[in-house]
């Protein structure tokens, strides 16, 4: 046993260097549905190797207490990975992002309190960043887990007094940082590890449901980035390459999903969307006519067209759905008709919400469209049936300069011939906003349960003999 440790000790860099290599290929594989499996298993056997590389490293390690630990982890980890809803997978993933940041906390109150080991400058910096960005991470990812769950304690925070507060709680955590560099006082350093946690709480907190995605995104990269801080700190090479690797993936990804909406990233973070339940510009509050359908009109209607183009939203993961989207989707393709999805950037709750509710219902890839790809298609599409999605077909965001999501890329689904929407009743989006589309002459509103209203379409086909 004392030469495979040696072994592995004196080879740790190789493994590690195998581990980063895996790590990478596993961020390839998880660009592409078709992979996806492939790179989590990849994933899988990178972290196996940091993990096993880094027991042999350690000095003194207490064994029981840290199999323990992972035991625990294990076995709460992998019931909730049986038992979660499909719907509440945002949540679970903010929350997961928010253990990474308090476990980058807990490391540096550590090794702080480490008092045997002298922290230079440089090691102060290191701990100084891993521990604020990890208390504004789990902070930050706890009142994310509550907005997405609609946790009464998730309050947003509105009114002039948010970003002048946000101010002083940044400056005084930077403050409070410098103190501990320049005098390695560990009263300042726990002074800044508090207020970046209520930092954390107060950055968030002000953003609205809308721009809950991008927040997700976010958090992710903010979580790398702590983990790969703290790996500077503990001299983990790993540590900082799995790091480095979810922060710059996450941040990219957070770039892209603002792109999609048009805005900066500061404007998301600073600005806001959505903060509360407003009426589109020029609104006067009038009640307004729409035209109501049934399930059976929406059967027949897309039996008889020669293509359609199905737009999931957050009530088709609200409804669990997609199964029974599925169904529909494959006795559509049996009666002739050219179906396709169409996928908004920031559809749902949370990065790729869509494309991983279709996947779980094995929907063929092929025909899982993104926006760029299928827009020029909607002017020659027969029918649009849109599922539980009310921003991302907003036809405010082109035609209207007052609306809070004016300029932000959108699926262009007025240009096909008819749109049918589910919808539970005529209440706005997650970000708050009243949709025109739901107006047009060439909209029909199907209000009820998502799963249901698309059963009873695919009976409605069937029973008419197509």
């Amino acid at each position: 046993m004392s030469d495979l440790s040696n072994m592995i000790a004196a080879n740790a860099d190789w493994f590690y260097l195998v581990g980063a290599i895996l790590f990478v290929l596993t961020l390839r594989g998880l660009s592409s549905p078709k992979t996806a499996i492939r790179g989590n298993r990849l994933g899988m056997v990178a972290m196996a190797i940091a993990v096993v590389t880094t027991f042999f490293l350690a000095e003194g390690p207490v064994l029981w207490l840290i199999i323990g630990a992972m035991v625990l982890g294990a076995i709460v980890g992998m019931w909730k990975a049986k038992t979660v809803a499909m719907t509440q997978m945002p949540e679970t993933v903010a929350l997961m992002h928010s253990f990474v940041g308090l476990a980058a906390v807990a490391i540096a109150l550590a090794t702080v309190l480490h008092t045997e080991q002298q922290h230079g400058a440089v090691a102060r910096v290191e701990l100084f960043i891993g521990c604020f960005i990890g208390a504004i991470t789990f902070s930050a990812s706890v009142f994310a887990f509550g907005k997405l769950a609609a946790k009464s304690w998730a309050k947003t925070l509105v009114g002039s007094w948010v970003k002048p507060v946000q101010a002083a709680l940044f400056i005084a955590m930077i403050a409070f940082g410098g103190v501990y560099f320049v005098t390695d006082s560990l009263p300042a350093f726990y002074a800044m590890a508090v207020i970046a946690v209520i930092f954390g709480w107060m950055w968030i907190a002000p953003i609205g449901g809308g721009d809950m995605p991008v927040v997700v995104s976010l958090l992710n990269s903010f979580s790398g980035w702590a983990a790969a801080g703290i790996g500077f700190t503990l001299g983990n090479s790993m540590l900082i390459i799995a790091g480095s690797l979810v922060g710059s993936s996450g941040a990219i990804l957070s770039y892209i999903m603002c792109k999609a909406m048009n805005r900066s990233l500061l404007n998301v973070l600073f600005g806001g969307m959505g903060t509360s339940a407003v009426a589109a510009g020029g609104d006067d509050g009038a009640p307004k006519n729409y035209k109501a359908g049934s399930a059976e009109d929406a059967g027949f209607l897309m039996a008889n067209a020669s293509s359609v183009v199905i737009v999931p939203g957050y009530g088709m993961a609200q409804g669990r759905a997609q199964n029974a989207v599925k169904e529909l989707y494959e006795l559509l393709k049996e009666e002739g008709v050219n179906v396709r999805f169409a996928i908004h950037p920031v559809a749902g709750r949370m990065p790729g919400h869509m494309n991983v509710l279709l996947a779980e219902a094995d929907v063929p890839y092929d025909d899982i469209l993104e926006m760029d790809e299928i827009n020029s298609d909607f002017a020659s599409t027969d029918v649009v049936l849109v599922i539980g999605a009310n921003d991302v077909v907003n036809p405010s965001a082109k035609d209207d300069p007052t609306s809070p999501i004016f300029g932000m890329p959108i699926l262009e689904v007025t240009k096909a011939q008819t749109v049918m929407v589910i919808k539970r009743s005529m209440s706005t989006g997650y970000a708050g906003l009243d949709n025109s589309l739901f107006y047009m002459d060439k909209t029909m509103m199907i209000f009820g349960d998502a799963k249901k209203m698309v059963e009873e379409m695919v009976r409605s086909i069937n029973g008419a003999g197509h």
